[in-house]
């Protein structure tokens, strides 16, 4: 398989943790998201989005957006399993993974951040913007974990909500968010952490990395 992505892409850091989980081997192709390299005709081709990540099967067959990825990821690969078996433990980890992908990351990426740009605000508006999403948004997140154990974000696993979280950290830390609050969400991170498939898909480690 291959990876389509960049290695400061949140979504495509999903991936690359979740088939690292799963044990499943991949090469990865970059594109210089600010250089506009995912606009360019031969990567529209594969995602009309223009957006990364898009994944590339053995077979050619192209798969877009994280994550529809992840859950084809769970139903042919269940093992080891990144959702609970119980129907309702599902949704709460499903909310919670959605809450992040659906509404904190979009609203921070570079596509929205250049668009405020654009709208003449200055880059201390636009870090700021992003700076405020994130915190607002995990803020959120840490009630979300209120009564859940851990050590991870739904118990002694990882799970797709975990998946989701990491990337999304990585986001809050660089636009300086405060962590002092996030006392569920810290230490599923650091539960993460620990674990060398979340190790190998740090973007420091990733071979595109600046």
């Amino acid at each position: 398989m291959r990876l389509h992505g960049f290695f400061r892409s949140g979504a495509s850091y999903r991936l690359r943790i979740a088939l690292a989980l799963k044990g499943m081997p991949f090469d990865q192709t970059s594109y210089v998201l600010r250089h506009g390299d995912q606009r360019q005709p031969a990567y529209l081709e594969k995602n009309p989005q223009g957006l990364v990540p898009t994944l590339e099967l053995d077979d050619g067959t192209l798969m877009t957006q994280s994550l529809a990825i992840l859950e084809w990821l769970e139903e042919t690969h269940p093992e080891p399993a990144l959702l609970p078996k119980d129907p309702m433990a599902r949704a709460r980890v499903r909310a919670f993974a959605l809450a992040i992908a659906c509404d904190v990351h979009p609203v921070q990426n570079l596509g929205v951040l250049n668009a405020v740009k654009a709208l003449g605000h200055t880059d201390a508006d636009v870090n700021d913007w992003a700076r405020r999403v994130n915190q607002q948004g995990l803020d959120a997140c840490e009630k979300l974990l209120s009564n859940t154990k851990g050590p991870f974000c739904f118990g002694d696993k990882p799970t797709l909500a975990d998946i989701c979280l990491i990337p999304q950290l990585a986001n809050a830390r660089r636009f300086g968010c405060d962590f002092s609050g996030w006392t569920r969400l810290n230490e599923a991170e650091a539960a993460c952490n620990a674990l060398p498939a979340f190790q190998s898909a740090l973007p420091e480690r990733q071979p595109d990395a600046e």
